[in-house]
């Protein structure tokens, strides 16, 4: 019996460890996960806290971090600044009264009536005294400089018109290549993909030309025109993506008396929504974000600007108006963040689905 009941409790120490393990993994993942998490946020809660500062502590480097104001007292009509004063009692807050070299005096402003407060030290050392204080108005500040409401116009119209024209050339495109034969189909394709990896310097300059021959320099017609001819990159996703769709609601869509067209609308586009979504976003967020292309061919039209180029110009204006700058840049990003809360779950369904081939 004694026999029978070790050889049962084994099994159980065994399955014990095994789950205790699996919690510890488990643990330890998701603290990886929540460090990693936190360092990929830091550079945005540090933008978030720095355009809500004040001037005066945006350019004081020995500020606290959180956004802050000095504490001050008014004393017989006289502004005093407040320091942290080591005491005998403890550490106190203390409005500088007289500067001294070796002593200064202090006024407590619990107690105003009472005699200045003599410390002896070097009134320099100490640290002022700061209380939190968002400065929410550097927002509405950064807001009717920047002129965001027109940059932002710009912006939209850039993004959305372009975002549409990629993505809409790029699936018509990629349905040729993922369902149609013709000749040299897959080596027109090759030479398609492989001009992802030419660099956008070495045709800067020869389509920089061809614009300026048509006079479209100073408009937004080079940046709009060439998004309604597919992008290889998107082209690539969206044929990936087609070649998943099962071909037997297509099939019984042709024997309907269905012609291409009408498959290509009615059949495999809602089957892609998951894919044109990912193209959409990824087009749309480099469309907000496009600095070299307003910066070429808007050059001399500073009213078209979008807000990429507006940030630019307000940065070189303003540089002494960090909280400004930082302020500005948080309203920029507030759409697009948006928009990937609410679309992130077709976005990272449409980036998997498109990277797997049938």
């Amino acid at each position: 019996m004694q026999a029978q009941h070790a050889t049962n409790t084994r099994p159980n120490r065994k399955s014990q460890s095994k789950e205790t393990q699996t919690r510890v993994l488990k643990s330890a993942t998701f603290s990886l996960t929540l460090v990693i998490l936190f360092l990929y946020l830091l550079p945005f809660l540090f933008s978030v806290v720095g355009s809500l500062k004040s001037k005066e502590q945006a350019s004081d480097p020995n500020s606290p971090i959180l956004p802050a104001v000095l504490q001050t007292f008014v004393y017989q009509g006289e502004k005093l600044d407040l320091y942290r004063v080591p005491l005998e009692e403890g550490d106190r807050d203390l409005a500088l009264l007289k500067r001294g070299r070796n002593q200064s005096s202090f006024v407590d402003p619990v107690a105003p009536d009472k005699a200045p407060v003599v410390w002896k030290g070097a009134w320099r050392t100490l640290s002022p005294a700061y209380r939190v204080a968002p400065q929410w108005q550097n927002y509405p500040r950064a807001f009717q400089f920047i002129s965001f409401m027109r940059l932002l116009g710009y912006t939209l119209m850039y993004a959305s018109i372009t975002t549409f024209a990629a993505v809409s050339s790029a699936a018509v495109v990629a349905y040729g290549f993922a369902r149609f034969q013709f000749p040299f189909k897959n080596t027109i394709f090759i030479l398609l993909v492989a001009t992802i990896i030419l660099p956008p310097q070495v045709t800067s300059i020869p389509t920089f030309a061809m614009f300026y021959k048509l006079g479209w320099i100073g408009t937004w017609l080079p940046l709009i025109i060439p998004q309604f001819f597919a992008n290889a990159y998107n082209v690539f996703l969206l044929r990936q993506y087609f070649l998943t769709i099962p071909r037997e609601s297509e099939e019984s869509a042709k024997i309907d008396g269905a012609g291409p067209v009408r498959i290509f609308f009615s059949i495999v586009l809602p089957q892609a929504v998951p894919a044109l979504i990912a193209v959409g976003l990824f087009h749309f967020f480099f469309a907000w974000n496009d600095f070299f292309g307003p910066l070429v061919y808007l050059s001399g039209n500073e009213s078209a600007n979008p807000l990429s180029l507006g940030l630019f110009r307000f940065n070189g204006l303003y540089s002494s108006e960090n909280q400004l700058v930082q302020a500005a840049s948080i309203m920029t990003m507030v759409l697009p963040l948006t928009i990937f809360f609410f679309a992130q779950r077709f976005f990272i369904q449409g980036v998997v689905a498109t990277g797997v081939d049938k």
